[in-house]
This record gives structure tokens, C-alpha cells and sequence, in this order.
């Protein structure tokens, strides 16, 4: 194999262990180290570390509790996003550049057939006719 791009070097070694540590998913991590998700579930068996659930077998009584990521977690942007939770009873009005770390969407409970808390609302739907 000449592609050494992808090679296992020990700091690629050491970062694996640290995001499954920290229980990123398989696809999280090959994300993160610019791999498939095949290769990291491969290499992480062969490494020995512990085995993770199953996500599709999981039944709602043995559902582990959720990873809390620390805000002194400095993730790539792309894997940040993903921790973004959003429903369509939670405000989804947007704090902070979506293109930085720390974004996230308000979350407060939604005015009825509306996607803002009230607000929100009252900031969004605003006519000219207001304005003066």
C-alpha cells in the first residue's frame, strides 16, 4: 500500500481511543479522522477497545444515558452540529454563527402552529406597520 495518507500513525491511534472514549459513533470518529466508518470498526476491534451496543437492537429499557459534551470539548464544527438536537415543539430560532462552534437554537416551547417561542415570534413577525 503506497497511499500513506491514511496510514495509522500514533497520533491517529491515540485519537481514536480518545473519541471512543469520549462515545462518539463509529461514523462520528471516521469522520473526524478523514476514514470510513469500516475502517474505524475495524481497527478499533482489532485494538481490543470495548464493544459498543448495538444502535438498531436497542430496546428503550436498556437506552444508555446520553454522552454530555463539555463546552471545553473543542470538536470540528461538523461533529458539534451533529450534537444539535431540534423538534418541532422546541423553538428553532438560531443563537450564533452556524459556520462557528456554539451554535445551537433557542429550545424554549413553541406558540402553537409557530416554530418560535412567543418571543421569538414577536421579534419574527413583525409588519411595517409596527416598525413606525
Amino acid at each position: 500500500m503506497s497511499d500513506t495518507g491514511n496510514a495509522w500513525t500514533d497520533e491517529r491511534l491515540d485519537e481514536l481511543k480518545k473519541l471512543w472514549a469520549e462515545g462518539l459513533s463509529i461514523s462520528q470518529i471516521g469522520e473526524a479522522l478523514g476514514v470510513s466508518r469500516n475502517a474505524i470498526a475495524g481497527k478499533a476491534h482489532r485494538m481490543g477497545l470495548p464493544k459498543r451496543p448495538s444502535p438498531i437492537s436497542k430496546s428503550k429499557a436498556e437506552k444508555a444515558e446520553p454522552v454530555v459534551l463539555e463546552e471545553e470539548q473543542d470538536l470540528p464544527l461538523r461533529l458539534e452540529l451533529r450534537q444539535l438536537v431540534w423538534s418541532r415543539s422546541k423553538c428553532c430560532w438560531p443563537t450564533g454563527d452556524p459556520k462557528k462552534n456554539g451554535f445551537v437554537f433557542c429550545g424554549d416551547a413553541v406558540v402553537p402552529g409557530k416554530p418560535y417561542c412567543l418571543p421569538h415570534c414577536q421579534e419574527a413577525y413583525t409588519t411595517s406597520r409596527d416598525a413606525s
